[in-house]
This record gives structure tokens, sequence and C-alpha cells, in this order.
């Protein structure tokens, strides 16, 4: 059999092709903690919600010689100032969550240098929140994001049980962390929403925890139940976050299809006067999420971690467990350096078959930053993956690129939702 020999590789062009197609592909972002716009005071734009992001304020506080209870009593405008002043002022924003600030206002169109913080709040508030909303999302190429929604949070609460015209862009995730990790005050909160639950998991406790979840589940349409879980996880044990998970949580997601996202790896408040910013991290063992997987082979996981000494052993995993699906690089790990090397990692042993990056955005704003940094990244790691791939005699074709990249922002987490292996034979049945 004769064949062709293999044309001369060009990388460079190569390279500017697979620019190209990271630069125009759209991003399916598959978990944010953004609202709707219908939810008001919930949503965080502008330069004020920017600067006092969390990440920005743990990073101030090395500069600031200021109690942590005096910054706390300040107006978030006045926060925003001592941040400004503390990391964009007194050195450079060199720092990945700074840099993304001086990223999002260059995109908008706005001067950082000039260090006018007044006028560029000025050109924030000509802006309608739900416009701006669009524009952000135009800006940053993405063309849905999923929401994080809590039914015990009060102010939300009563957002979804009045009822609002729902963006077309906007879907929804169901969290779940206070009931599976603060028990004790959960069930009294579910209690005094009229089910009939007791502390103890009896079986009508049981049955009417199963039509809380559903009553959500069917009030919000969540792409999945999810929950933030610490690095001492684990799964078997007699512990009431097990227990509710294997009477509770998988048979509700089981009835509804809905995988389940697992964040693991935070300890909460390590420095508890810092507020949403004391959070920290640990190595998890994940014997726990294997023994998931294999009891419950139908069930679809969704998995990041936060530590980067575990990726290597979650990747492992995910070869093993057809059901596991790795998602993003999530908060402490998305950083460019961390980025690079997990998303290397993550093709070199899983192909196609994992979502490179979620946002985790909490201001609007930041989907601006949080993408062009990551497609950056990606761009990178994918110039190096596909240019070896060449050198080994198999070049792209742009259809075949287009196909790669948009399974890295979306689609791979499209193709592994979307058929429910029960519903699949419930339907084959029936044809």
């Amino acid at each position: 059999m004769k064949t062709s020999p293999n044309k001369r590789l060009d990388p460079r062009r190569l390279s500017q092709r697979i620019a190209a197609t990271v630069a125009a592909a759209p991003v399916r972002d598959i978990h944010t903690h953004l609202y709707d716009p219908a939810f008001g005071k919930l949503l965080l734009w502008g330069i004020d919600d920017l600067l006092t992001y969390h990440y920005l304020v743990a990073e101030a506080f090395r500069q600031l010689d200021l109690p942590y209870e005096n910054f706390w009593e300040l107006e978030k405008s006045q926060q925003a100032e001592l941040v400004w002043r503390s990391l964009f002022l007194g050195r450079a924003p060199i720092s990945e969550a700074a840099r993304g600030v001086i990223t999002t206002l260059n995109r908008l169109g706005l001067d950082a240098r000039q260090g006018d913080l007044p006028s560029i709040r000025r050109w924030f508030k000509d802006w309608k929140p739900a416009d701006y909303v669009d524009h952000c999302l135009n800006l940053a190429n993405v063309q849905s994001v999923c929401m994080t929604n809590s039914p015990f949070d009060a102010d939300e609460r009563k957002i979804w049980e009045t009822g609002f015209h729902r963006h077309p862009r906007f879907e929804s995730g169901l969290r779940l962390d206070p009931l599976l990790l603060s028990w004790k005050s959960s069930f009294r909160e579910i209690q005094s929403s009229g089910y009939k639950v007791k502390s103890t998991l009896t079986k009508e406790t049981i049955l009417e925890l199963r039509r809380f979840l559903r009553d959500w589940t069917t009030r919000i349409n969540p792409n999945y139940a999810m929950v933030s879980l610490p690095p001492s996880f684990c799964y078997p044990t007699d512990s009431i976050t097990s227990q509710l998970l294997e009477k509770v949580v998988l048979p509700h997601c089981s009835e509804f299809g809905l995988p389940f996202a697992m964040m693991v790896g935070v300890r909460r408040a390590v420095n508890p006067e810092l507020g949403l910013a004391g959070d920290g991290l640990g190595l998890s063992n994940l014997r726990g999420l294997e023994n998931l997987c294999q009891q419950y082979p139908d069930q679809k996981f969704l998995v990041t971690l936060l530590a980067r000494e575990n990726q290597h052993e979650l990747c492992v995993l995910a070869r093993k467990f057809r059901n596991l699906h790795l998602f993003g690089c999530w908060w402490f790990t998305n950083i460019p350096s961390i980025i690079q090397e997990m998303t290397t990692m993550r093709l070199e042993l899983l192909g196609f078959s994992f979502t490179a990056q979620h946002s985790d955005a909490r201001v609007v704003d930041q989907l601006i930053y949080k993408w062009d940094h990551s497609r950056e990244v990606i761009t990178n790691v994918l110039q190096q993956s596909y240019c070896r791939l060449a050198s080994s005699g198999w070049e792209p074709s742009d259809d075949e690129l287009k196909r790669d990249v948009g399974l890295l922002l979306g689609g791979s987490f499209g193709d592994f939702c979307r058929i429910h292996p029960a519903k699949q034979i419930i339907e084959t049945r029936h044809r």
C-alpha cells in the first residue's frame, strides 16, 4: 500500500490557526457565582465590586496597617479605595487577581494608568445592569453561565418563590452545602418551610427531604446538584453527610438525571477575621471519591479539587471511571502557571474528555479577564500539544480544531451530562 509523504509542518502557521480557533470559540461557563440580572442587589458588577473581590482583599491586607474590623466597618467604596491605593498605586498590579482588574478595565476601554478611580466609577454609572451583563458576556465571548443557587439563602429563595423572567444565558446549579454540611441548622430551616423533617433520618424525614429537593429542582431546573467539601471528606462513613448522600441526595440525582458536582479541598475560615477571604485549602484523600464512583456507576460526578498536589491522582482516577468528569482550575489553582500544568496533564491523560476551565466569577466583569487569561494559557497548551501531534504525522484540520476546542470549553461537559443512563434505558424500551 502506497502512502503519500507527509507535507512539511509549519509550526508557526499551525500555532496561528490554534490561537484564532481558541479566540473565536464561544464558552459555556459551567460554574460561576453570578446572578441573573433579575436578582437585583445579589448581582455584583462594577469597579467597587471588582476591587473588593475577596482575592484582592486578602492580598491588600498584606500591605494595610489597619485592624480587620476597621476595614469591614467601611463603606464598600471606601474599602475599594484602600485596595486601589495598596495594590494599584503603591506597586505594580502583577498578581493574577490584580492584573485581572487591569485586563478588564483595558477591554472596557478604560485607562487604569491614570489612577483616576472617581472617573472610572462615573463610567460605570451610565450602564443599566442588564445591558452591562450582556456587554460583558459578549466581550468575553461567553454564550452561557451557570449560577450557584441555594434554597437556603433567604434573599435568593424569595426571588425564586416569587418568580421572574429568566435571562436566556443564565443557567442554574442547585447548591446543597447547608444540607450536607450543616444539618443541625438546615433541617430546622427546611422544617420552617413546611416540610415534616426531624433531626434524625427517619423514613418520613428522608421522604420529606426528597420532596424538598424535588420541589427545588422543579423550580430552578438546575444543570447539576453541587457541594463544596473539606479535604477531610470521606465516603462511606457513619456521618450525617454520608447518610444524606446515600439516602437523599444521590437517589434524588438519579431520579432527575442530575450530575452531582463536588468541589473538594476547601478549609473554611482559616483566618475568620478576613471574612470570605479567610478560607484556605488542604490535601484531600480521594478514596471517598473513588468509592462513590465505584458504588454508583450510573451516577455522573463532576469534580474539581483545590490542592495542586491532588491533580495527578484525580486525573488517573478519571481514567478509571467514565462517570467522573473533571472541570476547571478552581480558586487557588486558577493562576496561569497551575492552569498550564493542569491542562497539559489532563490533555495527556484524558484527551478532550474534560472541561478545561470555569470562571468561578463572583463579579460579572470578571468574566472578561478570567476568560481572556484562560484562553491565553489554553492556547499555549494546545499549541505545544498539537505541534507534537503534527510532528508525529497528524496535523489537525480547521474543523478538527474547532471541534476539539469546543469540547474543552463546554462541549465535553454537555456530552457528559446529556443522557442519563436510567433514562436512556427507559427511552430505548419505549421505542
